[in-house]
């Protein structure tokens, strides 16, 4: 199994950044995808960014692009997300995700994810 612990969530303001981390233990060698969701009050959990495990492939949704970042550290096996320009519609729980082999093209549904994080809280103030 693998388990996910996600940190770095707070409170900034608007144009501000932060930087989510999310560090990955047990069997990481079954990693094949990782990703970051986001889920805010009375809403869906929606896909943010997907990073290849053992690679630099990145896929975002059109919501984030060009303002958010997601990497990879293999010798930390962390997955980290750094979010500039923040919006107030930002403001969600993040959570990473992760799920081992898949031949298909970036995998941005929920259901495509077996193991997630508890999540760490954004807010971004206007």
């Amino acid at each position: 199994q693998v388990q996910l612990v996600e940190s770095g969530g707070g409170l900034v303001q608007a144009g501000g950044s932060l930087r989510l981390s999310c560090a990955a233990s047990g069997r990481t060698f079954n990693i094949y995808y990782m990703a970051w969701f986001r889920q805010a009050p009375g809403k869906e959990r929606e896909f943010v960014a997907v990073i290849r495990w053992s690679g630099t492939n990145t896929y975002y949704a059109d919501s984030v692009k060009g303002r958010f970042t997601i990497s990879r550290d293999n010798a930390k096996n962390t997955v980290d997300l750094q979010m500039n320009s923040l919006k107030p519609e930002d403001t969600a729980v993040y959570y990473c995700a992760s799920r081992p082999y898949y031949s298909g093209s970036y995998p941005q549904r929920t259901y495509e994810y077996g193991t997630w994080g508890q999540g760490t809280q954004v807010t971004v103030s206007s």
